[in-house]
């Protein structure tokens, strides 16, 4: 049962036969044949289909929410009792908005030192990518903001707070700046990241509430090809001050502080709410509070 329920969550979260039989590494009629053999155990249809993968019947998707509290339960159960034999092992796999890149490794740094049986997996997603990521059971935690929009059932730990610099090139006319304003700056050939990233949403609503609208001239889901084009000399950027100075490291670049009318937001970890939690994500999760109580990543 186990093994199905594992086959429908890669189905559910990949939408596609053949690419979730891959993830799994199996072949697609052993995929489809564990999705009926769940069927018939469980005597409803689950899956929609046709010449291809066409959803989750209603059925379907409330099984989705007992598999992924079962399987998740299990991964639970498994981890524990080789915490017991072995120690605390494994593989944590975490994924972090671009911008706190630097900050997931100060924490995956410290956390490692102290658990050096355990191997990390750290992906680059948006803040939307890491909840989902969450939910289909793809990651055990994620870093992201807290406070900007909706984080559903999550446990949170607060690491710091964000606040943002206009990065420009050294010969810019700002370059000798001590702060900007967002709407001096809003005729500027600008390279943001891309309107998937609650980054650039922020951005975008810090501009709004200057008065200003912006389009920028080049777009992109990476930091490093954000200050790459800065370092040209035709573009700027704006970007969290941890990543920008991170970034800018022997780059004949401008770190310029930009006027902060609002609050800045919080960037942290979150986890699943489910307990208990696995000996590993327990771990990181008490590393993730010391983090905080030291307030590194202040900016």
């Amino acid at each position: 049962m186990i093994d199905k329920l594992e086959m429908f969550l890669a189905l559910a979260r990949e939408s596609h036969f053949g690419r979730a039989a891959d993830s799994l590494g199996i072949t697609q009629p052993s995929l489809s044949a564990g999705i009926k053999q769940l069927e018939a155990q469980l005597g409803v249809q689950l899956v929609w289909r046709g010449s291809r993968f066409g959803g989750l019947t209603p059925e379907g998707q409330r099984v989705l929410e007992w598999a992924r509290q079962i399987v998740a339960d299990t991964r639970t159960m498994r981890e524990e009792m080789r915490a017991v034999r072995h120690g605390l092992s494994g593989n944590l796999r975490l994924a972090a908005i671009p911008t706190a890149l630097t900050v997931a490794a100060d924490l995956t740094a410290r956390f490692v030192r102290k658990n050096p049986g355990v191997r990390i997996t750290l992906l680059s997603a948006t803040s939307t990518g890491i909840l989902k990521m969450i939910d289909d059971l793809e990651v055990d935690a994620g870093i992201s903001y807290l406070d900007n929009e909706p984080l559903g059932r999550v446990v949170s730990v607060p690491l710091y707070r964000e606040s943002y610099s206009f990065v420009c090139a050294a010969g810019s006319a700002f370059a000798k700046r001590a702060q900007v304003g967002w709407a001096e700056i809003a005729a500027e050939p600008l390279c943001l990241l891309t309107p998937d990233m609650q980054n650039r949403r922020i951005i975008n609503a810090h501009f709004l509430e200057a008065g200003v609208n912006v389009v920028p001239a080049v777009e992109s889901n990476s930091t490093v090809v954000l200050m790459s084009h800065v370092e040209t000399g035709e573009w700027a950027t704006i970007l969290p001050r941890r990543v920008a100075v991170f970034l800018a490291a022997s780059k004949k670049v401008r770190i310029i502080p930009l006027e902060q009318d609002a609050p800045p937001h919080t960037i942290g970890l979150v986890a699943p709410w489910r307990e208990p939690h696995t000996p590993v994500l327990t771990a990181l999760l008490s590393e993730a509070k010391g983090l905080s109580d030291l307030g590194a990543g202040q900016s």
